[in-house]
């Protein structure tokens, strides 16, 4: 049985973590940006449970670290949909270039 090499976990976090990156970058729409910040996340918690299997001490620990940020990552999200729609029901818009100040 054949095992996947670290190599192939880092190189498939590095692409999850560009294309969010450019996503939360380039992107005007806030839904997408939040999608965007979501994939970084996931690319960490690759990287995490990749060094927890590879690492110079194999453990549990870098999969503990992963459940956190994935609970984190929710919390992130909850929140983050919930400033949205309250933005939205007073702006009237999504696109990130309103969003200059919360004044009115």
């Amino acid at each position: 049985m054949s095992s996947v090499p670290l190599s192939a976990y880092l190189t498939l976090a590095i692409i999850l973590f560009c294309i969010g990156l450019y996503g939360a970058l380039t992107k005007k729409n806030t839904v997408i940006v939040l999608i965007a910040i979501e994939l970084m996340l996931n690319a960490v918690n690759i990287n995490l449970v990749a060094f927890s299997k590879y690492g110079m001490m194999p453990s549990i620990d870098g999969q503990i670290f992963a459940l956190f940020a994935i609970a984190v990552a929710a919390a992130e999200a909850a929140i983050g949909l919930a400033i949205l729609i309250a933005i939205y029901r007073n702006r009237k818009s999504v696109n990130v270039d309103d969003y200059n100040s919360l004044k009115n």
